[in-house]
C-alpha cells in the first residue's frame, strides 16, 4: 500500500514518476494573470492584488491535493479489505493522477474566470477614486509641467537647506571657539586683577608701576640665577 509520504507537501510543484503525482503546476500561467502592476491598489491594500490571487490559487491547489490524498487512502483501505480484488495500488494511483489532472484543469479554468472578476471588479480601485493621502490633488490639481516645476523647486529648496545646515554647523563650531577664547580672556583678566591687588598690598597703586616692578624683579632674579650657575660651573672645574 502507498503511504502518506508518497504525496506532495503543501506548496510543492507536483512532478515526477512512479509513486508520486505527475500533475504539473503551471506557475508561469498564474504569473501572467495581470499585466497591470496595480500599484495604486498595492498602496491601499499593502500588497498587490496579483499576489493575493496567487496565494488563493496555491491554497486551493494544496487543499485539492489533500482531498485527493484522503480519497486515495480510503480507496486503498477498501482494497486491503477485499483480498480477491484484482485492482492493484499502482492502478489506483494512475487513476488518481488522471482524476487529479482533470480536476486541476477544471479548477484552473474556473479560477481564471474568478481571477478576472476579482481583479476587475473587487480588488481594483476605480479611476475616479482617490485615497485619503491623495485628496489634496482634488483641491490643488496641477499639470505635468507644473508638477515638474514643483519637483525642481523642491530639489532647489533641499539644496538650500543642506547649505544652510552646513553654515549652521560652521557657526556653531566658531561659537565654541569664541567661548574658549572668552574663557582664556577671563583667566587673563583675573590674573591681571590678582597682580594689581598684589601691587596694592605692596604699596603700588598703579598697575603699570607694579608691572614694571615685577619685570625688574624678574630680571634681577634671572641675573642672580645666571651668576649662581656660573659660580657652580667654576667650582666644578676647579
Amino acid at each position: 500500500m502507498l503511504g502518506r509520504s508518497t504525496f506532495p507537501r503543501r506548496g510543492e510543484n507536483i512532478t515526477g514518476e512512479g509513486r508520486f503525482f505527475t500533475v504539473k503546476t503551471n506557475h508561469t500561467k498564474r504569473a501572467k494573470m495581470s499585466v497591470d502592476p496595480m500599484s495604486y491598489e498595492a498602496q491601499f491594500f499593502g500588497f498587490t492584488p496579483q499576489t493575493c490571487m496567487l496565494r488563493v490559487y496555491i491554497a486551493f491547489q494544496d487543499y485539492l491535493f489533500e482531498v485527493m490524498q484522503a480519497v486515495e487512502q480510503v480507496i486503498l483501505k477498501k482494497l486491503a479489505d477485499s483480498p480477491h480484488c484484482e485492482i492493484s495500488p499502482v492502478q489506483i494511483r494512475t487513476c488518481t493522477e488522471k482524476f487529479l489532472g482533470f480536476m486541476k484543469g477544471r479548477f484552473d479554468n474556473l479560477f481564471g474566470k474568478m481571477e478576472q472578476l476579482f481583479l476587475q471588479l473587487i480588488l481594483r480601485i476605480p479611476p475616479n477614486i482617490l485615497l485619503p493621502e491623495d485628496k489634496p490633488q482634488e483641491t490643488h490639481p496641477c499639470t505635468e509641467e507644473e508638477f515638474q516645476l514643483l519637483q525642481k523647486e523642491i530639489e532647489q529648496l533641499q539644496e538650500k537647506y543642506k547649505t544652510e545646515l552646513c553654515a549652521k554647523q560652521a557657526l556653531l563650531a566658531e561659537l565654541e571657539e569664541q567661548k574658549t577664547v572668552q574663557a582664556k580672556l577671563k583667566q587673563a583678566l583675573a590674573l591681571f586683577d590678582e597682580l594689581e591687588n598684589t601691587g596694592r598690598d605692596h604699596g603700588t597703586s598703579d598697575f603699570r608701576e607694579s608691572l614694571v616692578f615685577l619685570v625688574q624683579n624678574s630680571r634681577k632674579l634671572q641675573t642672580i640665577r645666571d651668576t649662581v650657575e656660573r659660580e657652580g660651573k667654576r667650582m666644578k672645574i676647579s
